[in-house]
């Protein structure tokens, strides 16, 4: 299960402290509100061939067990809501893969613990005494997260009916460390030793350890494993299996996957994987050697008693080159020679900037070490914090409301003065008061409204934080713009505590009579808001920049830029200059945050003719996408396959993506394996074979087509959906990109799958792809290392309601990624850039859908 578990708000402090901006709408319904009369199934990017359950908030899969001509797909379950919380059991079977039943709660949550992820298996011999031999029990392990103190340990519960009912052990928990972070059992029976294993996880501390037992009760600790890898988050939902490399049944290697989050290779949540050898005991990896980073001219190493002639602002990267940590700080490693440039002067609350002279570009990459802060600089913010001029309606100082009326319990008597107790720290307000309805957590609720107002400017700018429930969806948390009564406009926060501007554009509404009113409806996860600094204006007020970042600016933009990861070791970053040859160029590394870790660290620049490899960039990766995490593979699987399935999702948007009255899906069931690629032995995938029995009739085809620097719509039956099964061959030029654009249309909405053949990347393009302005980290390009096969790159791409896979090559390179395009963007096109590219043969099957 997810770190979210832990709590609501410890959760969110292992993620990015992206920009709070907010979501606005002219009118007060969401926009994902569902129609009270629309047919389950048939929502607004409801998936067609993904399981999802009909309501509420899902994540994790868990217990993946097959028995009796049934896969069992458990899975981390809401069944109180449409947002994290609650943590129990959901439960569903097919007998495909593809074709799904949802069955009732299989294990719930109570007043002493929520049920968070975990594996289960057949006790054929009854070595629980929880059935019989002729009626084995299926058990299910799971990690119990008690509610008083936040302990988690490891649990069962048995099934003697087909997994129909459950019974909780009586003698839970059976492994108990004492530890708040000890979660996921994987169990599995391990022949050699007629034991059972388990591989559970130490998730703060990066490590994996193994247990076994005779009797899935009493366990004794076997190894560790860890850290290794990386590990800029938490790790999560272990699985370790055996595979055959090659198909060669006589050459076995074990594979362990770990579930990394946030500091994935996309950004945010990833499944990990190692290979290696288990011995019953111990899992040793493959020993993939040293790293050693591209040499070229350092431009910049920070080795003088000062900046040299790069200039400082502010306050918060010293006088000069720190030696390490500065005080306050944690241990500093990483960084070559002596000095490095360090922002952590002063604390988190201190902010500057550090810009380089004006460069001309002459090198393909700029090499450099970064470290800090996990805060990504947003596209159209500021550096300048300064407040827009205009007459102030509130800025909550003074200690009270002065004329605003509350209601409810939310808000209590007074503004509040920061953080309150139980809440990650909050950042981005104005003076020593704001709105903060986090009273006694998110349980409470409340409306706070203003005195009457004229409208007499152009804009309404105010500062907002806390969670995202738009006005008109259930238990909304927005603040409301009033006229007559109506709500003319609103604005949510974006499941973040900084706050951030938010502008409502009321030039319309001159001379009207308004109110503002901040509304508190939510009890769930990100159940609160956050609020200051409400002033009329004819200056539309510019999001503020929270980053922590090291930019490379081009014509006065920013063109690349990289973040730390939550972390004090400096790793490897790499820009790559060859769009920006012969141009003018500076370097800037920013601090702009003041929350928790809101510094950045910098070091080595270096101009190189390769680029520099991250660790993560350097770990492996079963799924190169944003939206492949908890990843684990059934047991018991028939002929011996490896089916496994990940979570649909990403924890850095988890929770505001616009689905509703369901929230979260998981993948395409995947047959895994081992091959050995460019020397090296990798995970593969493949979707599971039974997808192709919703191909629907005859596919739309095309064959030889060359393209030059164009994109050309497919025609005929199949070449255009919103359910989509394609296969496609190209065969390379000198085109620099090319591949397919699909759920293409309204207002120029597109996804792009391509390859880069400057790079060798396999990429997936969302930054048009529909809705996407619920979270700053959605849009954006993900890509995946494959080298063309002969000259040609093969693609298969499941396209459905909500979400693409791309698997490249022989599904050595997979990219998972969730859209949300307007319902009527359904076409298809091929395409190539800088030059010229064949399609050798593409075939594109329209699904159907598994629901009806």
């Amino acid at each position: 299960m997810s770190s979210v578990r832990v709590s609501r708000h410890a959760r969110t402090r292992m993620m990015a402290a992206v920009a709070t901006v907010c979501a606005l709408s002219a009118a007060p319904l969401a926009p994902h509100a569902v129609a009270a009369d629309t047919p389950a199934y048939t929502e607004t990017h409801r998936p067609q061939f993904h399981f999802t359950p009909q309501k509420n908030w899902m994540n994790d899969p868990n217990g993946l067990v097959y028995y009796q001509g049934e896969y069992h797909l458990f899975y981390q379950y809401n069944p109180n809501g449409n947002s994290w919380g609650d943590m129990s059991w959901g439960h569903a079977v097919s007998k495909d893969l593809v074709h799904w039943e949802e069955l009732p709660l299989a294990l719930s949550h109570d007043d002493e613990e929520m049920v968070f992820s975990g594996g289960a298996v057949v006790d054929w011999n009854n070595t629980t005494g929880f059935g019989t031999t002729k009626n084995p029990p299926m058990v299910a392990i799971y990690t119990s997260a008690y509610k008083n103190g936040g302990k988690q340990a490891q649990s069962l519960a048995y099934s003697t009916d087909r997994g129909r009912t459950w019974t909780k052990y009586q003698g839970n928990p059976v492994i108990d460390i004492g530890s708040k972070d000890f979660r996921d059992p994987k169990v599995q029976w391990y022949a050699p030793t007629k034991t059972w294993l388990m591989t559970v996880s130490l998730s703060a501390e990066h490590k994996v350890r193994f247990y076994s037992s005779k009797n899935l009760k009493d366990w004794e600790l076997q190894s560790e494993f860890g850290p290794a890898g990386a590990t800029g988050g938490v790790w999560e939902c272990p699985d370790l299996f055996p595979l055959a490399v090659d198909g060669n049944k006589k050459k076995i290697k074990w594979v362990l996957v770990v579930n990394l989050n946030p500091g994935g290779i996309a950004g945010g949540s990833a499944a990990q994987y190692f290979v290696g050898d288990f011995d019953g005991k111990k899992f040793t990896p493959d020993d993939k050697g040293t790293y050693t980073p591209p040499t070229g001219m350092v431009v910049q190493d920070f080795e003088g008693a000062g900046f040299g002639d790069w200039t400082a602002t502010g306050t918060a990267f010293g006088p000069g080159p720190a030696a390490g940590a500065v005080d306050g700080q944690g241990a500093v490693s990483g960084f070559d020679g002596k000095g490095l440039a360090n922002s952590f002067h002063g604390g988190d609350g201190a902010t500057g900037l550090l810009t380089s002279p004006e460069f001309t570009v002459d090198s393909p990459y700029l090499n450099f070490r970064i470290g800090g802060g996990r805060h990504p600089h947003e596209a159209g913010t500021v550096l300048d914090s300064t407040p827009p001029e205009g007459t102030v309606l509130a800025d909550f100082e003074g200690g009270t409301y002065g004329g605003w009326t509350a209601t409810g319990d939310a808000f209590g008597t007074a503004p509040a003065g920061g953080t309150l107790p139980g809440q990650q720290q909050v950042s981005g307000f104005l003076g020593q008061g704001l709105v903060n309805t986090f009273r006694n957590g998110d349980s409470t609720t409340g409306t706070l409204t203003s005195p009457e107002f004229t409208v007499d400017r152009k804009h309404v700018n105010f500062l907002i934080g806390g969670g995202n429930h738009p006005a008109g969806s259930a238990d909304p948390t927005a603040v409301e713009l009033l006229v007559d009564g109506q709500v003319v406009r609103s604005a949510t926060g974006k499941d973040a505590e900084a706050l951030n501007w938010a502008s409502w554009d009321v030039g319309d509404l001159a001379g009207k009579k308004a109110r503002i009113r901040i509304v508190d409806d939510n009890t769930g996860g990100w159940g609160h808001l956050n609020v200051d600094h409400i002033v009329l204006s004819d200056t539309r007020a510019a999001r503020v920049s929270q980053e922590t970042a090291v930019n490379l600016i081009v014509d006065g933009k920013v063109v690349r830029s990289a973040t730390g990861a939550d972390s004090e070791i400096l790793d490897w970053a790499s820009f790559d200059l060859r769009p920006y040859a012969g141009k003018k160029a500076r370097i800037q590394v920013v601090d702009k945050n003041t929350a928790g870790w809101g510094h950045v660290l910098a070091d080595r620049f270096t101009a190189a003719d390769e680029p520099a490899k991250s660790v993560v960039q350097r770990a492996d990766w079963a799924d190169y996408g944003k939206d492949y995490y908890a990843a684990v593979s059934w047991e018991g699987a028939p002929g011996g396959k490896r089916y496994m399935i990940g979570w649909m999702n990403n924890w850095d948007y988890g929770q505001s993506v616009p689905t509703s009255p369901w929230r979260g899906a998981q993948s395409i069931p995947r047959e895994m394996a081992l091959r050995t690629v460019d020397g090296r032995i990798r995970l593969t995938s493949k979707p599971v074979g039974s997808l192709e029995s919703l191909r629907q009739k005859r596919p739309a085809t095309a064959s030889g087509l060359t393209l030059t620097s164009t994109s050309k719509p497919l025609t005929g039956p199949g070449a255009k959906g919103r359910a989509l099964d394609i296969e496609a061959t190209f065969s390379l030029k000198d085109a620099d990109r090319f591949g397919l654009k699909v759920r293409t249309g309204a207002g120029g909405e597109q996804t792009v799958i391509g390859y880069d053949t400057t790079t060798q990347e396999l990429y997936v393009d969302r930054t048009r792809s529909g809705a996407g302005d619920f979270n700053s980290t959605f849009p954006g390009v993900q890509t995946a290392p494959l080298k063309a096969e002969n000259g040609k790159v093969k693609l298969r791409i499941l396209v459905d309601w909500s979400s693409v896979e791309v698997f490249g090559g022989d599904g050595e390179a997979v990219i998972t990624d969730q859209v949300f395009p307007d319902p009527s963007s359904t076409g298809v096109e091929v395409f190539a850039e800088g030059g010229t590219a064949t399609l050798d043969v593409l075939r594109a099957w329209q699904l159907g859908s598994v629901w009806r």
